[in-house]
């Protein structure tokens, strides 16, 4: 029973941080329709940024948030890149893939090849049914519960949330309305960027981080996105939790090593039901 305590806080975790991810992917592709498979970069250099300003003595609060803030600056640069030039989807797609690759080469330049990993929050670990959990742990749930809350309450209240939640629905509807669809764009990369940005942050102290990471990170996240179709926020969390819970109880009760294959296996399987439900719905 203790160890199974201890795979589902770990699960729950872990699978809120691919939530985050997979928030990233849906609000990209919402307002672009791109899929962005830099999406995982993002995680990475908020990770490594936050590592290096803490080596500098920046305060932990403030490293962790500048990391998100330079992860939405890099979103937007990548959007920049991606969008700007009205360029075809698939060629849109390509250069998120190239720009993952473009990434891997700047965090191996920068900070080599070592992995990387910083302490959370401290304090004692605390006791769930005999369970001893860390207190990382809790804050990786309190902190992205207060992301998808603050994400919620921007999209019902803002001009910006309220703009994207237009061009999600109806670009050319929009556009005739007098918001920059373009411009909203952007600001999706940069909402992309922060939300993996956090994700890296609080993933780092309980897994270490490497310069390579971004690709494991985008797979978990772009199938926990697939789950909601790539449009759901809600499903996307929901996807997360499921891939974060299945991974752990994998390492757990069978091998480590099994995780990534478990995760691929899950997404194929995502990709044909939602390939089988597409063709249903255009036979209707």
């Amino acid at each position: 029973m203790t160890a199974f305590v201890e795979y589902l806080m770990t699960g729950i975790a872990r699978g809120l941080v691919f939530a985050l991810l997979a928030m990233g992917f849906v609000f990209i592709y919402r307002v672009t329709r791109v899929v962005n498979f830099a999406q995982g970069a993002f995680a990475v250099f908020g990770g490594f940024i936050t590592y290096s300003l803490l080596r500098a003595g920046v305060p932990q609060g403030v490293s962790e948030l500048l990391a998100i803030l330079a992860a939405a600056l890099i979103g937007l640069i990548f959007g920049i890149i991606t969008i700007a030039g009205d360029l075809p989807l698939l060629a849109s797609l390509i250069i998120t893939i190239g720009l993952s690759i473009l990434s891997e080469a700047i965090l191996m330049l920068i900070w080599g090849t070592t992995p990387i990993t910083y302490s959370g929050l401290t304090g004692h670990d605390f006791v769930i049914l005999g369970a001893f959990i860390q207190r990382q742990y809790l804050i990786v749930v309190l902190a992205s519960l207060a992301l998808f809350a603050l994400v919620a309450l921007a999209f019902g209240r803002t001009y910006f949330g309220k703009a994207m939640t237009a061009c999600a629905s109806n670009p050319y509807a929009a556009k005739l309305s007098g918001i920059n669809v373009k411009r909203m764009g952007l600001v999706a990369f940069m909402l992309g960027g922060a939300l993996g940005g956090a994700a890296g942050v609080l993933i780092t102290p309980l897994s270490p981080m490497t310069y390579d990471a971004d690709v494991s990170l985008a797979i978990t996240g772009f199938a926990a996105a697939i789950v909601g179709g790539l449009t759901s926020p809600g499903l996307a969390v929901i996807g997360g939790l499921v891939f974060g819970l299945a991974e752990q109880f994998v390492a757990g009760y069978w091998s480590p090593s099994n995780e990534t294959a478990v995760a691929l296996a899950l997404l194929i399987i995502l990709l044909l039901w939602q390939a089988r439900r597409m063709r249903l719905e255009g036979l209707e």
